[in-house]
């Protein structure tokens, strides 16, 4: 099912971001529909079957466009503006958000080492692992890998993190850690609340934005319907669902490096909340003054060595920077553009400098190299659209 471009460029009312038009928001209209276009042949050519697409600006909400199919077997079902999709590793920007929290709170340091609030895990090493390691992805194991089933055993996973293995030194290297390295923040953030961490995301972070019913941490069979179902090519090169994303046990979960379920407008007032000093409307969740210091760029040029590029690292989102190679944020973005990605499926960031913020999500994963190329494409469009 595609949306056919006299389609209205915004879907139902979103109490968060209310809406406005993009001439009046200083954004050019004709590259907004060139960007839903594109989005449209990706559906038409089977790069995705289904997807959403958010802009804001400063407050307002510009573009909320829903594309395609949710699920395809055993039937199809279209997306709809409150399908939600699995948005992989854009969570670790609001888990991040949560340790941010508990340092305005006073509860938390980012020098702090994880093995104070972590009994037993300075095993193996791991001693000298901080806070600010975790978020920067310079703890020192990065391909270590949780297993599921202990997502619902905390005492387990605590076991299981404390006989964790270094690879390195921490903070001698800027490695992207897939899980690892978010379960540990996920248990300090519980030995210092006293709180299910997923409760405590939702409760302090989610549900204050007004973002509770369109960003999901763990999601309820109520709200299972309307996960769209993740899809992968199979050899043959078609589409089909996974069945582990979509599983019951991965989706009631909440990973806390990717286990977010969310409608694309929900991470764009997110991001608007980051670009506005931390407050979204009259809500107040961050100081200014944490919001700059998160936002900084920690790792500077040090090579991110998963991919043999500059990692750009914040306390949580990546930083455009002003190197040649930045497929997510667009090869035209300002340098202090700052986002994330999801596995092969979703991208999302804000300016700084124009107040714009951007979601992508999608229930299509593709390699990094397709994906790299389908942001590539999307973003430098949006970026083209400030104007005013």
């Amino acid at each position: 099912m595609l949306l056919n471009q006299s389609a209205p460029s915004l879907s139902s009312a979103f109490a968060p971001l209310p809406a406005v038009s993009a001439q009046s928001a200083g954004l050019d209209p004709s590259k907004l529909d060139r960007l839903c276009a594109l989005i449209e042949e990706h559906i038409a050519d089977g790069i995705t079957p289904g997807a959403q697409v958010a802009v804001a600006r400063n407050g307002q909400l510009v573009l909320d466009r829903t594309f395609g199919l949710a699920r395809l077997a055993p039937s199809e079902v279209p997306a709809t503006d409150t399908t939600l999709f699995l948005s992989y590793s854009n969570t670790k920007v609001v888990t991040a958000a949560a340790i941010w929290k508990l340092v305005e709170d006073g509860r938390l340091r980012f020098d702090d080492l994880a093995a104070s609030y972590l009994p037993g895990f300075d095993a193996h090493g791991k001693g000298e692992v901080s806070i600010l390691h975790l978020l920067t992805h310079q703890a020192g194991f990065p391909t270590a890998m949780i297993p599921l089933e202990l997502a619902e055993d905390h005492p387990a996973l605590r076991a299981y993190l404390n006989d964790m293995k270094l690879e390195w030194e921490p903070g001698t290297n800027v490695h992207y850690h897939s899980a690892s390295a978010h379960w540990v923040l996920a248990m300090i953030i519980e030995t210092i609340t006293g709180m299910d961490y997923r409760d405590f995301i939702a409760s302090r972070i989610i549900a204050p934005l007004g973002l509770a019913d369109e960003m999901v941490l763990r999601v309820t069979d109520e709200v299972s319907p309307r996960c769209a179902d993740m899809c992968a090519r199979d050899v043959s090169g078609e589409m089909v669902p996974l069945a582990l994303e979509n599983s019951t046990a991965y989706r009631s979960a909440g990973r806390p490096g990717g286990g977010i379920h969310a409608t694309a407008r929900a991470y764009a007032a997110f991001y608007q909340m980051l670009l506005q000093g931390g407050r979204l409307g009259e809500t107040r969740l961050l100081s200014p003054r944490m919001i700059a210091y998160a936002l900084r760029n920690f790792t500077g040029e040090r090579i991110n060595l998963l991919n043999g590029r500059p990692g750009h690292r914040a306390l949580g989102p990546t930083v455009r920077g002003e190197t040649d190679f930045h497929p997510g944020h667009g090869a035209i973005a300002h340098p202090r553009t700052i986002g994330h990605a999801g596995m092969g499926t979703s991208y999302c960031w804000g300016d700084p400098d124009s107040g714009v913020s951007f979601a992508f999500v999608s229930n299509g994963r593709l390699d990094d190299d397709a994906h790299d190329r389908r942001m590539e494409l999307l973003c430098n469009v949006v970026h083209a659209s400030i104007i005013g």
